[in-house]
């Protein structure tokens, strides 16, 4: 998909987008609607008459497994980071077939380098000076203690001042006025570092209404020195075209909707805030940088995104779990013993981490949890529960049952203390309090533990003899009948995880 046109038409096609022809208020209303069709697992919507606005609004793209899955391409989620995993794990050619096939693997790397046109469509209707106005877009005011509109699904795009080195991130941007937001660049965020690294004025553009994968690439964690347009031209197969800013020195998505241009000011903070934040609890009002708009440009008839956070699940709860999906690749290539994580939504991403391990030595639970706890935005983890590689860590149920079995809080709680998120209420600090490591995986007796029971297990070739019987029986509708005893508390778990 070129851009967010090709990608309702899709959402269209696929009965996954609803058109609200009704005039519908960006201020709250908005919201309402959204937060009722998220929880039901509903359609993206495309709002074409906001009141007070001059463009549509589009909404909820992303929520449903089913429309990440379509924005990537892919069957499942996973598929796409089977994708990272094979650049990942490129290891030295052994023969001819492996160097065509590792020549092929890089070329896919080269070939996904943002690429710069002459011109592009996102300069089809070009506003500068005082014909810069915020409010012809229908920004969304979403709770009812948020002090202003809010610009909730930017790509903010900056350069760090000391190499020139690219950043893409998704910053929220509080209006002020018709040419003033807010920047909400929190302490551990990469487009903070680069305007903290400036002498004077740093130069930023804003892009609203991308192709679902570059939309999504600018909320991905990646490291500093990967460009995220590269890595969203890897993922869509086909390069990220670049036009220069009309005014600023900054190359932005070609194919955009809206462009904001602009700076912000070393020195010149204001108070932004509070916000209904994904949490779930308004965040409080602190010091940001001020975002001054220099210039809007658009397409012609241009669409305006936006995405409601609040108390889970939202529609950011797919953004989070393709990052989920999509970094296990990564984050076993530094800590390979682990076999899969789950970052579960209600936990908000950052509260909770459950993560399966080949447990190889006493202590190794603990070893994970430490690593975790230095790994790039999993350092905000709050708290880890490690469990056994035959546990599934998506079966809340079934991590439940083992952290209750396999505990002993004497011996197998790990408290510490590190980095927290920006916005994590809970902590007597702002940025810095308690973590939580919960060992739950079988104890070995260089652990303390006394000789460790067997699990119960049915035999095999009786769960096969049932199975082949099961029709005899005349029993219908007991879970496990169909599903190899999995049972029905577990599969609705899964099914509410899908939602």
């Amino acid at each position: 998909m070129r851009d967010l046109r090709d990608w309702i038409a899709v959402l269209e096609r696929e009965g996954e987008l609803v058109r609200v022809s009704a005039e519908v208020d960006p201020d709250l209303e908005v919201t309402e609607i959204v937060d009722r069709t998220v929880k039901a697992g509903g359609p993206a919507l495309l709002f074409e008459n906001p009141k007070g606005a001059k463009h549509p609004l589009l909404i909820n793209q992303f929520g449903t497994e089913r429309r990440m899955c379509l924005a990537f391409g892919v069957e499942q989620l996973d598929d796409v980071g089977r994708k990272v995993s094979d650049v990942l794990e490129m290891q030295p050619p052994q023969g001819l077939m492996d160097k065509v096939r590792g020549l092929q693997k890089l070329k896919s790397i080269a070939d996904a380098r943002a690429t710069t046109v002459r011109k592009g469509p996102v300069h089809e209707v070009v506003l500068q000076g005082d014909d810069v106005d915020l409010s012809l877009l229908p920004i969304q005011r979403c709770w009812p203690d948020d002090p202003a509109p809010f610009i909730t699904l930017p790509a903010v795009i900056t350069h760090d001042p000391r190499n020139g080195v690219r950043n893409v991130g998704m910053y929220r941007m509080q209006v002020i006025d018709r040419a003033t937001t807010f920047m909400h660049w929190q302490i551990h965020k990469d487009g903070r570092a680069d305007w903290l690294a400036t002498d004077g004025r740093i130069p930023v553009a804003v892009a609203l209404g991308l192709d679902p994968i570059t939309a999504y690439s600018a909320s991905a964690p990646l490291p500093h020195h990967i460009d995220e347009f590269m890595m969203a031209g890897f993922l869509r197969g086909a390069p990220v075209e670049l036009v220069k800013g009309i005014t600023v020195d900054i190359e932005v998505p070609a194919h955009a909707e809206i462009v904001l241009e602009g700076y912000i000011d070393k020195d010149e903070l204001g108070q932004e805030g509070p916000f209904g934040d994904h949490t779930g609890f308004y965040t409080p009002s602190e010091p940001f940088p001020v975002f001054h708009v220099t210039a809007m440009t658009m397409r012609r008839d241009a669409i305006y995104p936006s995405i409601v956070v609040g108390k889970p699940p939202q529609e950011d709860a797919w953004l989070g779990k393709a990052t989920e999906r999509i970094f296990l690749p990564a984050i076993r290539a530094t800590v390979p013993e682990i076999v899969d994580y789950d970052l579960p939504v209600a936990g908000g991403f950052h509260n909770c981490c459950i993560v399966s391990i080949k447990k190889a030595f006493p202590g190794h639970a603990q070893k994970v949890m430490h690593a975790i706890w230095g790994l790039g935005m999993l350092s905000l983890t709050k708290s880890i529960i490690v469990v056994d590689a035959h546990v599934d860590v998506h079966d809340y149920q079934q991590v439940l049952f083992y952290a209750g079995a396999n505990v002993d809080p004497k011996r197998d709680v790990v408290l510490s203390e590190g980095p927290l998120d920006h916005l994590d209420h809970a902590p007597e600090r702002q940025f810095i309090g308690g973590k939580l490591g919960i060992d739950a995986t079988a104890k070995w007796p260089e652990e303390g533990a006394r000789p460790w029971p067997e699990e119960i297990e049915m035999s095999p070739e009786i769960r096969d003899l049932v199975d082949r019987r099961w029709a005899e029986y005349g029993i219908e509708s007991v879970p496990g009948a169909a599903d190899g005893g999995v049972g029905q508390t577990s599969r609705s778990l899964r099914q509410l995880l899908r939602r």
